[in-house]
This record gives structure tokens, C-alpha cells and sequence, in this order.
């Protein structure tokens, strides 16, 4: 009866640690996503875009703080004092000092030409923050879409691979048997024995490679490593050789891109910098307001001789820094002018790398048309010389060269899909168009 206890309670254990073992397995999320909705999700979660999100907020705020120095300041004070009953002799008489708590308040205002071009300086900086942010959410839009199409891609070559190595294990299969009824060579299933393992590994090396684009999409979509993607949208129903043709007829507009945005502020901001130094040169005026109250403490009074409302002015005028100002103008200028240098010769390198891309886009959609037909003739001539070994009319050596071809068109037809996407990408990119 014991004995039976224990049966039945390492029963109960198993089936609960079963249980375990697959709510486990079906706990793990699974996100089906289309290319539009894996976009939508990173620009939620990617870290990277949330971080140029929390730049915008940290220059704003440092907008307040520049922007608070023309504004004016307050502060307000509380002091008690405790003589402890000291006597003051006058000769006439002793007047003893009471406790006594002072109170009071200072507002003042400082204006500067400096600080007005510092809050003109803070704004361009929140300018390009908010250009930083569209370019990174451009950025993030363009990976995810690259790796969408990757895996895609990436999937079709495994299933052509596959499909391949089926075929191979079928008339492997075929010569095995002709070899044991002696209609075949044993070199000939040696042959296509070599060809089988070599296009295992290429599949087995392919699944790999698909992984590392899966975890490289969940890097930037923010997910858990653990997280299964399922990609609800074939390459054929994505690609649009008309839309990515189209492309080519685009004006190229400069003050479109983000990068040539950026470097128009980054102009400004080069200008602007040369008036704050200038500024240096001009003076500076506080005005201040000061109230000051006593009250005392188990006393009458006593003498106060600081007067309860206070209004003053103070002008600050450089005269004489030993050059150094005048320096400090020169360097701004001469930044000023690299900058512009950089404008002019990045706005020429955008203007030719349009027409690169350009080339490129039309080179790859003109090889993918030629890989796409040479890889159905092959697979027709595979197939054909496989029937003919079949019967006995070809070689096994034959079919492995064959075979190689297939595999060589194969895939030389994903690499031209996969560059026609990402010259399509890169071109788009540039124009800072969408067009999925």
C-alpha cells in the first residue's frame, strides 16, 4: 500500500512538472506583424527613438534655462539673531540690543544682448533635436523594413534550398537502389551523397542566418530575445517593381532631407555665434529691488539702520580683456566658415549621391529580371536532366553539375532581390519619401 503511494505521488510530480514544461512553451508570445504594423511597433518601443524622444524634452527644458535669465529673479530671506542681552554704552546711556528675526526679499532683472542670442542659440538647438528625432524615426522605419525584407528573402532561399535537397534525397534514394540491383556505380551515390550533406549545411547555415535576422528585427522593435516573430506578408505581395521603378522620376528636393536640414541649422547656429561673441564687447544692466522687515522678539525695539525699500542699477562695461574678445570673434568667424565649407561641398556630395543611387536602383532592377529568368530556365534544366538520369540517359556527375548551377542561379536571384530592395530602400531614404 505504501509502495503504491509513492507510485501514484511521482505521478502527480511528472504530470506537474509536464504541465510546467509546456504552459511554458505556450506562454511564449508570439507577435504576428504585416511591415506597416512592424514599423508602427518600433517607432513605440525602440530605445534608440525613445532616447532622441527624451533629447527634445531635455532641450526645452534647457531653452527654460537660458530663457529664465531675462526674466526676472526673486528670492526671499528669513534671519533670527540672539544677542544674548548685549549692551550698547553711548556715553549718555546703555541701550540693551534685543532678539530680533529680519525678513525680506530681493527681485531683480539682468539684460544683456548675450542672452538674447543664447536664447536664439537654445531654440535652433531644439530645432535640431526635433530634426534629429524625425531623421532617427526615419532611420528606425528603413532598418525595420531592410530586415523585414531580409527575413523574407532570407526565407525563400531556405525554402529553395530545401526544395533542392528534397529532390537530391529522392534520387538519392533512386541511386541507392540502382546500385543494389548493380544498374548503378557506387561512385554515383557517392557523388550525390557529397552534393546531399554539402546542401544540408547551406540549409543548416541558412536557418542560422535567418535567426540573426529575427534577432536583430526584435533588437529593434524593443522585444524580449524570447519573443517568436511571424511575419504575416509574403515578397510577393511587398515587392513593387512599378513603385520602386517610379522612384528614378523623383525630383531630389534638398530641403527635404534630414541631413541637409541639419546642416542648414548647423550654418545658423555657426552665425549666431558669432554675434554672441560680439556681444562681449557690449554692457551689462542688473536692476534690483530690495525689501527688508524686523520684527523683535520680547522687546520694544532697538535701533535699525537698514532701510525697508530698496531700488538700484548696475551697469557692468568692458573696456580693456587684452584681445581677447577680439580673438574670441575671429575663432566664431573662422568656424563660421568651415561650416559653410561643409554646407556647400555635403549639399554637391548629396546632389551626386542621388545620381549614385540612382544608377544603382536602375542596375539592380535590370539584374533581378535577369536572374529571375535564368533562374527558371535552370531549374528546368534540373529538373530535365533529372529525369533523364532517371532513365538512365544522363550521369550522376551530370546532375551534380546541375545540381551546382541551380544552386549558383538560386542564389544569385536572391542577392539581386535583396540588392533591388536595398538600393530601393537607400534611394527612398534619400528623397525621405515613404512607399512601402
Amino acid at each position: 500500500m505504501k509502495f503504491k503511494k509513492i507510485i501514484m505521488r511521482n505521478r502527480i510530480l511528472v504530470f506537474m512538472m509536464v504541465m510546467c514544461f509546456y504552459g511554458t512553451v505556450f506562454s511564449q508570445e508570439t507577435l504576428s506583424l504585416s511591415l506597416e504594423q512592424a514599423q508602427g511597433y518600433a517607432l513605440e518601443h525602440n530605445r534608440t527613438l525613445q532616447n532622441a524622444s527624451i533629447d527634445i524634452k531635455i532641450s526645452e527644458a534647457s531653452s527654460w534655462q537660458t530663457l529664465a535669465t531675462l526674466l526676472p529673479q526673486v528670492s526671499a530671506n528669513v534671519d533670527y539673531t540672539n544677542q544674548f542681552g548685549y549692551e550698547v554704552d553711548f556715553g549718555g546711556g546703555v541701550i540693551s540690543m534685543p532678539n530680533a528675526i529680519d525678513y525680506g526679499g530681493t527681485a531683480s532683472v539682468t539684460v544683456s544682448g548675450a542672452q538674447v542670442v543664447g536664447v536664439q542659440l537654445k531654440k535652433i538647438a531644439g530645432e535640431m533635436a526635433d530634426v534629429t528625432l524625425k531623421k532617427t524615426e526615419k532611420d528606425v522605419k528603413d532598418q525595420v523594413k531592410t530586415l523585414y525584407y531580409s527575413a523574407l528573402v532570407m526565407e525563400e532561399t531556405l525554402s529553395l534550398l530545401e526544395k533542392n535537397m528534397d529532390n537530391l534525397e529522392q534520387l538519392m534514394v533512386y541511386t541507392e537502389q540502382s546500385v543494389k540491383v548493380g544498374v548503378a556505380e557506387q561512385t554515383d551515390a557517392d557523388l550525390l551523397s557529397v552534393q546531399l550533406s554539402s546542401m544540408k549545411t547551406n540549409v543548416n547555415s541558412t536557418r542560422r542566418s535567418l535567426e540573426m535576422i529575427y534577432n536583430s528585427m526584435r533588437l529593434q522593435l524593443g522585444l524580449d530575445v524570447n519573443t517568436e516573430i511571424e511575419l504575416n506578408e509574403t515578397i510577393d505581395e511587398l515587392m513593387n517593381y512599378n513603385s520602386g521603378v517610379s522612384l528614378l522620376d523623383n525630383e531630389f528636393i534638398l530641403a527635404n532631407n534630414y541631413n541637409f536640414q541639419l546642416l542648414e541649422k548647423n550654418v545658423l547656429l555657426a552665425q549666431k555665434q558669432i554675434n554672441l561673441k560680439k556681444w562681449d564687447y557690449a554692457p551689462t544692466l542688473t536692476a534690483f529691488y530690495k525689501y527688508t522687515g524686523r520684527e523683535y522678539i520680547n522687546a520694544e525695539g532697538g535701533l535699525n539702520f537698514t532701510p525697508t525699500n530698496m531700488f538700484g542699477l548696475s551697469l557692468n562695461i568692458p573696456i580693456f580683456s587684452s584681445f581677447m574678445r577680439s580673438a574670441a570673434v575671429k575663432e566664431a568667424k573662422f568656424n563660421y566658415q568651415k561650416q559653410l565649407n561643409v554646407f556647400d561641398d555635403t549639399r554637391e556630395g548629396l546632389i551626386i549621391q542621388h545620381r549614385q543611387l540612382s544608377y544603382n536602383l536602375s542596375s539592380a532592377v535590370e539584374n533581378f529580371e535577369t536572374q529571375k529568368k535564368n533562374k527558371v530556365v535552370v531549374q528546368r534544366v534540373f529538373d530535365n536532366i533529372s529525369k533523364k538520369y532517371e532513365q538512365g540517359v544522363a550521369s550522376s556527375l551530370d546532375v551534380t553539375n546541375s545540381g551546382s548551377e541551380l544552386i549558383a542561379s538560386q542564389s544569385s536571384y536572391v542577392q539581386a532581390l535583396l540588392q533591388m530592395v536595398t538600393a530601393q530602400i537607400e534611394l527612398e531614404k534619400l528623397l525621405n519619401i515613404e512607399n512601402n
